[in-house]
């Protein structure tokens, strides 16, 4: 199984790369397969890749339903 997250772009590189951040984490991605990215934008992240912008309102809709998958899962144990 593959699992792409939204993450949010923090800056941009003259490389063709950027540095998004995810939960206060933050990566250097790749830029190669998505036009037009500026910093804010938020990006579907898969294996050091952006695949495609995303929506703000969908991007923290699904980020919050990670938040919400990590804090009940605690509650299990």
């Amino acid at each position: 199984m593959c699992l792409a997250l939204p993450a949010q772009v923090v800056s941009l590189h003259a490389d063709g790369t950027a540095t998004v951040s995810l939960g206060g984490l933050r990566k250097v991605i790749s830029l190669a397969l998505v036009d037009g990215v500026g910093e804010g934008d938020y990006v579907v992240v898969h294996t050091g890749f952006a695949l495609s912008r995303l929506d703000p309102v969908e991007a923290e809709k699904t980020l919050a339903l990670l938040r919400d998958a990590g804090s009940s899962r605690g509650a299990d144990r």
